[in-house]
Formats: structure tokens, sequence, C-alpha cells
């Protein structure tokens, strides 16, 4: 048990591991989970979405359905006639996202050892739960909200927009806290969703690094039909915080780029 306990670590599933390569030029284990995302969606999407009819059916259905309530609920009300403008952007980040939070889910480090006959490799983590990743996501974001603020209201009137109507001995405090904000909101965006993935794989690991432990005692008996069963529920729990990750970033992003673009 003890030997087990040193053999397996719950970090594993959330540290970056090199694949190939030398510092500081490496390609690594989220690198990989990020492009492989990306080839997904470029591939998956357009095949998903080809319309053979008026309507569409099955995987495609769902995918309209997403974007349409994304459009219409959640990005129109802060965007209004600027929504089709910067829609593009926000559900490629929903799905983008929603797809390395769920990539993590299949379990293609163990697929590749048995396809490999048992060579060690590391094809395979939580992309988002790499500080940099979500922290070069909301990076593009803090710069999409100035971009479009600066371009829809004119740099002028938007950095006028960081001084609210207030008496003027309080301008340049108000001032200051409006810029300050500005900052905090991609560190926000990252520190989120960063923060939920990472606990989460962290979590399923070490309920299942319990049974592992524990398969040479008596105690397995006991220990590993509720590992197995919390396992089970954790992991439909981990599908919805994938979900709700990806609406949480898209929500905020499509709500920071109204205050920059409506700063009213």
């Amino acid at each position: 048990m003890v030997w087990m306990l040193a053999k397996v670590s719950p970090l594993d599933e959330v540290t970056t591991k090199v694949i190939f390569g030398q510092p500081p030029f490496v390609f690594t284990s989220h690198m990989f989970m990020i492009t492989l995302a990306t080839i997904l969606l470029l591939v998956v999407m357009p095949l998903a979405l080809r319309r053979k009819g008026m309507v569409l059916g099955g995987f495609g259905n769902a995918i309209e359905a997403i974007c349409l309530y994304l459009r219409e609920e959640v990005v129109r009300p802060f965007l209004h006639d600027k929504t089709d403008k910067y829609i593009g952007y926000l559900w490629t980040m929903f799905y983008f996202i929603l797809t390395i939070n769920l990539l993590p889910m299949v379990p293609l480090t163990r697929i590749v050892w048995m396809v490999t006959g048992g060579k060690e490799n590391h094809f395979g983590g939580a992309a988002t739960a790499n500080i940099y990743v979500t922290g070069t996501m909301a990076l593009a974001a803090f710069f999409l909200f100035h971009i479009a603020g600066i371009k829809e209201n004119g740099i002028v009137h938007y950095i006028k927009s960081f001084s609210p109507k207030v008496p003027w001995p309080m301008m340049p405090f108000m001032f200051f806290m409006e810029v300050v904000s500005s900052f905090v909101r991609p560190f926000s965006l990252a520190i989120r969703l960063f923060a939920n993935m990472t606990a989460g794989h962290l979590v399923l690991a070490v309920i299942l690094g319990m049974a592992a432990a524990s398969a040479s005692s008596i105690v397995w008996y006991a220990v590993t039909p509720a590992s197995v069963l919390g396992v089970v529920a954790l992991s439909l729990l981990e599908v919805f915080v994938a979900f709700l990750q990806a609406y949480i970033f898209t929500f905020l992003s499509a709500l920071f780029i109204g205050m920059a673009v409506h700063p009213h």
C-alpha cells in the first residue's frame, strides 16, 4: 500500500509534462490537449453543422440550440445591436473551453499505454488546470474588451468612461478604481476557471487513489465500492462543471464587452 501511494500522485492529473523537446522549446501534455481540442473543433463542427435539409438533426441540432441560446439569452442583453459583431468570438471561446474541459475525462494516457504495449506516455491532462492556459485566454479577452470599447466609442470617450459622474474631489479615486477594476476582470476569469477545474480533477484522483491504495488489504471490500460510486457521481458533476465554467467564462466576457461598448 505504501508503494502504491508513493507511485500514484493526484497531481499527475493537473501537472504539465514534457512530451518531447528540451527547455525552453518543449511540447507539453497541455499543449497536446489544446492542439487536439482545436483539431476536433475544426473537424467535428463543420461535419455536425452540414445542413442536409431545412433543419439540422442530432448533434448538429444540439450545437445550433446552444449557439442560439448564447446569442439571444446571454449576449444580446449586454451587447444589443452589437451582438452579431462579437458573437463569433464568444461562441468560439465557449466551445473551445468546453472541449478542453471535457477532454481530460477521456483516459488518453491509458489508451495510448495499451496501444503502445505499456510504454509510458504523457498524452493527457487537464489543460484548464494550468494557470498559463487560462491566463492566456483571459489576456486575449482583456485586449478584446478595451479594443472593442475604443473602436465603438473612440479613445477619448472610452477613457472618459473610466470617470463616472461624481463630485470632482472623488474623480481621481474613482478613475483609479475603474482602471484597477479593468485589470481585475481578466484575473478573475483566469483564476475561476483554473481553480474549479484543478479542484475537480484532484478530488477524482484522490478518491481513485484511496481504492488503489487499499487493493491489497481487507479494507478494499469497504473502500472500493464507495470509491467507485463516488468517482461516478463526481465524474457526472465534473461534466456539469465543464459546461458551467465554459458558460460562466462566456457570460462574463459578454458582460465585460458590453460594459466597454456601452459604458452607460
